[in-house]
């Protein structure tokens, strides 16, 4: 069954249209009480935010929704994505709820949950509270309704689990630091941990105000990093997004590192340090040069589809506990069950003060390969699966790459686009043979 309202992470859109308006999350919030009281007698259900303008008022509407329902809420205010998930499993509370649109503009809003694992959430599960939004209300009575209450020091026990992921044996002192929090979730609880490990710290992205979330700075727009960095001599800068789950770094030369570059880094140190890596996942759009890099080292690589639930899901099938995306989505699933943006910087700060080489060092072996993507558009009626011409120069293209690039085509889930992506060691032959494809398919 298709979801109408769940995409690959939660329900987000623009807020006062649909889905994002006070009512209809009122609705959900009461379908997943509903949901929840199917095996729970009175659940309870933890709710984090970022720092949009926008999430004051979809609170309400959630924690009213949720009392309605006979659900207990507590809140716990700005909090991190992965710091709401650590919460809910760590305060045993049957659900975890984040409101935030992640990298997105403040118009935008989402929500998305976490089971009481502290993990995203099935397909299956989506489709049961999709069912239950089809139904009416079944409001209980007022001796049943839910109660809510604010978390003492949330934000508090969150940075000492951070910090919890760096070895005892290391510290940050003498290092300085470039923190910037997007002006998000994260614009008080980035800065402390990585000052009480020791380091100097000089915020970014730190003085939200409703409105000015990734507006300029964060992972979304790694510049404003790069040029802190410089401008104070920091010896590496930290990039994450809104809602803190993913992460960008610098080097003290200004030179910006992606999510495959960090997760090539983080599984490197585990074999530095004698532990078995049996293999990490990424996603289609992973860079071929990690992916052989890796397989030099003997760990197996998977590519799962775009999204950090799918990494999640290949790593839980097969055991592994390394995966993350391009974009800077990490996943170390020994240190937490999901996403963590400051968790990962550590464990990449970790790996360098660890073997004493620079981060340009630890990935001399990793020359990533350019990428070419281009958008086309799609006339009406046009098949690429069974374009004859297309698919023949897809052939012509996938021979000529060899063993040195790769094609990807993706039609987009959201307008009448197909993506295609042609990635080479010669940077020339990618943009070369991504055009030839889409010349083919206009022809």
């Amino acid at each position: 069954m298709s979801r109408k309202y769940f995409g690959t992470d939660g329900i987000r859109g623009t807020v006062g249209q649909g889905p994002i308006t006070p009512d209809f999350v009122l609705r959900l919030g009461h379908a997943v009480g509903k949901v929840l009281r199917r095996t729970h007698d009175k659940p309870s259900v933890l709710i984090g935010k970022d720092t949009r303008i926008s999430g004051y008022m979809l609170e309400s509407a959630l924690e009213a929704g949720f009392a309605s329902a006979g659900v207990n809420v507590l809140l716990t205010g700005p909090l991190p994505t992965p710091g709401v998930a650590y919460l809910t499993r760590a305060l045993r509370q049957q659900l975890g709820v984040v409101i935030s649109a992640s990298h997105n503009a403040y118009p935008d809003n989402g929500i998305k949950f976490f089971s009481a694992k502290g993990e995203k959430l099935p397909d299956a599960w989506e489709l049961d509270v999709e069912a239950e939004l089809e139904q009416p209300p079944a409001w209980v009575e007022s001796s049943g309704l839910g109660r809510a209450r604010r978390v003492t020091d949330a934000q508090g026990r969150y940075i000492e689990f951070c910090k919890a992921s760096f070895s005892s044996e290391l510290s940050l002192r003498g290092l300085k630091l470039v923190v910037d929090a997007a002006h998000g979730a994260a614009y008080q609880v980035a800065p402390e941990v990585f000052h009480e490990l020791g380091a100097e710290v000089i915020p970014v992205g730190c003085k939200p105000d409703g409105y000015n979330i990734n507006k300029g700075v964060g992972a979304t727009s790694p510049q404003a990093l790069v040029d802190a960095v410089l401008e104070h001599g920091a010896d590496f800068g930290i990039a994450l997004d809104g809602d803190a789950d993913r992460l960008l770094l610098v080097d003290g030369q200004g030179r910006l590192y992606n999510g495959d570059e960090l997760l090539y880094v983080m599984v490197a140190d585990r074999i530095e340090q004698g532990q078995r890596v049996a293999g990490a996942v990424g996603t289609l759009m992973t860079n071929l040069a990690v992916e052989q890099a890796l397989r030099q080292r003997d760990v197996e690589f998977v590519r799962a589809k775009v999204g950090d639930r799918y990494v999640l899901e290949e790593l839980a099938a097969r055991g592994w506990l390394l995966g993350g995306e391009s974009s800077g989505h990490l996943l170390a699933l020994d240190k937490h069950s999901t996403g963590d943006g400051i968790v990962s910087s550590l464990l990449v700060l970790q790996a360098v003060l660890r073997s004493g080489k620079s981060l340009s060092a630890l990935l001399q072996d990793v020359v990533l390969f350019p990428q070419t993507m281009l958008n086309v558009r799609l006339k009406a009626g046009v098949d690429w699966q069974t374009h004859a011409g297309f698919l023949r120069v897809q052939d012509e293209v996938t021979a000529e790459l060899g063993g040195r690039g790769r094609v990807l085509i993706r039609k987009s889930g959201t307008e009448p686009v197909l993506r295609i992506m042609v990635e080479a060691q010669d940077g020339h032959l990618a943009q070369r043979s991504a055009q030839r494809l889409v010349d083919a398919l206009q022809a």
